[in-house]
């Protein structure tokens, strides 16, 4: 029988959501499905999360959504978007009837129409208000197959990892997550500068390794200024979007999981440019990191480049109101203006290594 991973945690005999979940497994049972995590107890890391992919036929996103809940969403919808085999033909439905799976889709929305999320994310991510709507949407999207994503193979073919050690002058690595696809020149320019600014500060730039959008031109401007630069892709987007050249350290994974725990590892700063759904895959994951006081996070800043454009739109706004639900004061900071990226990066990593001192 196929199997559906529900998603969500049951906190107590009192919590709602407990008589929610037991109609979605008593219907999915009837129809004939099997269940994971039927008892909402089931942990999910950046190690497990692909296996628990390739385990299941379909997901359902419960009420009550957690920042782990909208992590685990948008890895999917990001897993649909760059063709990953393991997510073919297998829906996901957002049981929103609290409303709590709003805001999430509001940035979606947001960024859909800023041009960084191409598809609709609607069509991947079906929202449901009813536990019967939610068996009715898994029935009628397992008949047929998921949208075209509209990507192509680029031809580029994923190369063995390699590694270059860190300059005697090295201050630190920052990790730019960003966009892959903005084709703006003034984005493009803000992140060419961006990665140029680091190596003329003496900072490694580490990225996701994509030759187009945002994410090539950090590495570019990085290259050309003679910094440090080190990436890391998996095969089937390396397909997609090609290497960038110059790259000092490369570490091919095997999926985005394991990709960003590396990316993680080997970074002491994280500067959220604008970017997609994959950079905010990534925002979530730093946060959950430091919710969990995971060792990879441990005194790292993370500063997000809420860039306002031509029409006087603030690009990371939704996100950061959207967090405001979960995360505390100083978990992250806000620059606004491009000239104040380093200062800023500058100033926590000095104020991390005082307080670790």
């Amino acid at each position: 029988m196929p199997k559906v991973r529900l998603a969500g945690t049951v906190r107590s005999e009192r919590d709602p959501n407990r008589e929610i979940r037991a109609r979605l497994l008593y219907s999915l049972f009837s129809r004939g499905w099997d269940i994971y995590n039927s008892n909402g107890d089931q942990r999910i890391s950046l190690s497990n999360i692909e296996r628990k992919i390739i385990e299941s036929d379909a997901f359902v996103f419960t009420p009550g959504a957690t920042l782990e809940d909208l992590f685990k969403a948008v890895s999917i919808f990001v897993g649909y978007q760059t063709l990953d085999r393991n997510l073919a033909s297998k829906p996901t439905v957002l049981l929103n009837s609290d409303g709590s799976w709003d805001g999430f889709l509001a940035l979606l929305d947001h960024l859909n129409a800023l041009g960084t999320i191409r598809q609709n994310h609607r069509d991947y991510l079906l929202t449901a208000s009813t536990t019967d709507e939610v068996i009715d949407l898994l029935q009628a999207a397992s008949s047929r197959p998921l949208p075209d994503a509209g990507r192509h193979s680029s031809g580029a073919q994923p190369v063995d990892s390699f590694e270059t050690p860190l300059p005697a002058d090295h201050a630190g690595n920052v990790c730019v997550f960003c966009s892959a696809s903005i084709e703006d020149p003034a984005y493009l320019k803000d992140g060419y500068d961006f990665g140029r600014d680091l190596a003329r500060s003496g900072y490694g730039c580490v990225s996701g390794a994509g030759n187009s959008g945002i994410m090539g031109e950090v590495v570019r401007g990085a290259v050309d200024a003679g910094g440090w630069t080190g990436g890391s892709n998996v095969p089937h987007i390396i397909e997609l979007e090609g290497l960038p050249e110059g790259l000092s350290s490369f570490w091919l994974k095997p999926d985005i999981y394991t990709r960003m725990e590396i990316m993680i590892e080997r970074s002491d700063a994280f500067v959220i440019f604008p970017g997609g759904s994959g950079t905010v895959q990534e925002m979530l994951a730093l946060m959950i990191f430091k919710h969990q006081r995971h060792p990879s996070m441990r005194d790292k800043p993370v500063v997000v480049y809420d860039r306002v454009d031509a029409a006087g739109r603030s690009f990371w706004t939704p996100l950061i109101k959207l967090l405001e639900t979960w995360c505390y004061d100083g978990e992250f900071s806000v620059v606004s203006h491009f000239d104040g990226l380093i200062p800023e990066v500058t100033r926590l990593l000095e104020s991390s290594r005082v307080s670790a001192a």
